[in-house]
């Protein structure tokens, strides 16, 4: 499932609703490593909906669509170790994903509302990005592959850089 492309959610239904409930509290729950974003084929389910942790609130987008994103980089002002990614479907692997600044997102919203929002900046972005790749079937490590960066694995105080083949 996470190597496929999630199909679009067709109507808000209680099925659907129960899968955004799922995705919540499947979030919410993860401690070590702690969660911020979660796409639904991370469960399992092949549907084109993620939830983030976004302030203290967690929000539902479903079948996300990127407007535009900016050209500046989330690693320009931060410093390659200051940034690392991780995902919670490769439990304690991180890499300095580059990815952009801020993008701009269509989306339904639970109560079948689109929207378009531009609002996702910095780590909020990158969290974006990050779930909507899962809707697509592509994972950190690919972008990290692409982008000829390293991958690190902590285990428990250390960081060990990973060989990506």
């Amino acid at each position: 499932v996470l190597r496929r492309q999630a199909q679009l959610v067709q109507k808000i239904d209680k099925k659907i609703l129960k899968v955004i409930e799922d995705l919540k509290d499947t979030l919410l729950s993860q401690k070590d490593p702690k969660g911020v974003g979660l796409a639904a084929p991370q469960i399992g389910v092949s549907l084109q909906i993620f939830v983030m942790l976004s302030g203290m609130k967690v929000r539902t987008v479903i079948n996300p669509k990127i407007i535009s994103r900016s050209k500046k980089k989330n690693l320009e002002n931060s410093g390659e170790d200051k940034i690392l990614e991780g995902c919670l479907s490769l439990p304690n692997y991180y890499g300095p994903l580059e990815r952009a600044w801020k993008v701009k997102i269509r989306y339904l919203n639970p109560e079948t509302q689109k929207i378009e929002e531009e609002t996702f900046k910095e780590f909020d972005s990158q969290i974006v990005q990050h779930e909507i790749d899962h809707l697509n079937g592509v994972l950190f490590v690919d972008k990290l592959l692409e982008q000829k960066k390293p991958l690190y694995q902590h285990t428990g105080e250390e960081w060990e850089e990973v060989e990506l083949l």
